[in-house]
């Protein structure tokens, strides 16, 4: 925790104001999903941002009109995250937690995101089957992460090949879900100073089965 609160205690937003690009391209997904607003319309529908950070992806859905609740572990993330949100004129609920030992409320989520959230592969198997039980039926999850050929391209990611993700590690984690769109590509991320440059992502957009 001390690294990433030392991280956000820097200037500026390490990962810049603006919500992730894959995010804003298939946030559609979450509109069409059961007991979510549709675009512009009345209604709230309950999000869940995993390892949110300065909230850039959770205050961005907030904006959108949805119930957002942004969990990271650095508590001088969620700071930001709550003077951001203040700052777009919306609220969102922040929670300092571990995702090690946090329980994903089961059956309660039409969405659920994790955007560029790396964690070691006996906790990520625990976070995804918490995905998989929290989304509401027709919910949708949303997710980028680096794949492992990101090692050494210095534009942002861990150092290490076992944190990364691809669409094999991910089809035993989260294959009871109906996948929508899952791919593999290189692609520019601009991101803030943390994440800037060529990129080798895994995208998923999955949805629980109604």
């Amino acid at each position: 925790m001390t690294d990433w609160n030392e991280r956000y205690a820097e200037p500026g937003y390490q990962f810049g104001t603006e919500p992730n690009d894959f995010l804003r391209a298939q946030a559609h997904h979450l509109w069409d999903t059961h007991g979510l607003p549709a675009e512009g319309g009345a209604g709230v529908g309950r999000v869940l941002c995993l390892a949110d950070g300065e909230g850039r992806n959770g205050v961005w859905l907030a904006e959108q009109g949805l119930d957002v609740t942004s969990v990271d572990l650095a508590p001088m993330g969620l700071e930001k995250a709550q003077r951001l949100a203040a700052e777009r004129g919306v609220s969102i609920t922040t929670v300092q937690a571990d995702l090690a030992t946090y329980a994903i409320e089961p059956g309660a989520w039409q969405g659920i995101v994790s955007i560029f959230a790396h964690l070691p592969p006996e906790t990520r198997r625990r976070v995804h089957a918490g995905v998989v039980a929290g989304l509401v039926p027709g919910g949708v999850f949303i997710l980028e992460a680096y794949r492992p050929e990101q090692i050494g391209k210095g534009t942002g990611g861990p150092p290490d090949d076992e944190r990364m993700m691809n669409l094999a590690r991910l089809k035993p984690e989260l294959g009871a879900l109906q996948w929508l769109l899952a791919r593999e590509e290189e692609r520019e991320v601009l991101e803030g100073p943390r994440h800037s440059g060529l990129a080798s992502v895994v995208q998923l957009v999955a949805r629980r089965r109604v």
